[in-house]
């Protein structure tokens, strides 16, 4: 029984060992409640299709220009979109190739049993 007892705290420990620090697993989890706002996810989800202004995906979502805009501005915050001034329009896109994938794996996960 011993040896068994000390087996599993050998795993804990281990476990404690491998965990990131406290910081990192609270930014972790204030970038999934990112994903967990279904308008957001929406945004994302366009954007993963391509790069659009804030009036394209207004008009793609049937929202307001101002609603989008808010989201946007969430999502900037989180650094899951950016910005880039073409003449005198704004256009969105995804921040970088890790939002593509944490949303293609995502979607993949909820398609599983479907």
């Amino acid at each position: 029984m011993e040896e068994n007892g000390k087996r599993g705290t050998d795993a804990a420990e281990e476990v404690r060992r491998r965990l990131p620090d406290e910081e990192t697993i609270y930014d972790l989890a204030e970038l999934f409640k990112m994903f967990g706002d279904p308008t957001r996810a929406k945004i994302l989800g366009c954007l993963q299709v391509r790069d659009l202004c804030v009036g394209e995906l207004a008009d793609v979502l049937d929202m307001s220009i101002s609603a989008v805009s808010h989201q946007l501005r969430v999502l900037r915050g989180a650094k899951l979109v950016k910005r880039t001034k073409e003449g005198k329009e704004v256009k969105y896109s995804l921040d970088d190739d890790h939002v593509t994938g944490i949303m293609e794996y995502g979607l993949k996960h909820v398609n599983e049993d479907r």
